[in-house]
């Protein structure tokens, strides 16, 4: 079975260059990170299951052209993650925010948004 890739990229070192062992790849419904040299760990989550996105950039990886995206999930094996260390992270947050729309809306999934605890919420107030 081959997997068509919209995006892949290799985890990058702060100059810039690919000589880690950490892999990126997206597809229209899930993204995985496989790391390792000698044993090799694939992770993947389904798009659908991001929860939110954040970019950074410290003041190096501007200078190289690389950034980190912070992903928060509800996947229970991978809750918060980083892409890190890849090129052009602003247009792959971008890329990847509108997969997790398309495929949120495919699946018909709600993210509910919980305000604290102090939030006072009467549904039965009458003033």
């Amino acid at each position: 079975m081959e997997t068509n890739f919209i995006w892949k990229e290799r985890k990058r070192n702060a100059l810039g260059l690919p000589w880690t062992f950490t892999k990126y790849a997206l597809t229209d419904d899930r993204l995985f990170i496989t790391s390792g040299l000698l044993k090799t760990v694939e992770d993947e989550v389904r798009l659908y299951r991001i929860m939110d996105l954040s970019l950074s950039q410290t003041l190096s990886q501007k200078i190289f052209g690389i950034g980190t995206i912070q992903v928060s999930s509800a996947d229970k094996s991978m809750r918060d993650f980083e892409i890190k260390n890849i090129k052009k992270p602003r247009d792959v947050k971008e890329q990847l925010s509108k997969l997790v729309e398309e495929n949120r809306d495919k699946k018909r999934v709600t993210n509910r948004e919980f305000m604290g605890e102090d939030a006072d919420f009467d549904d039965d107030d009458d003033r």
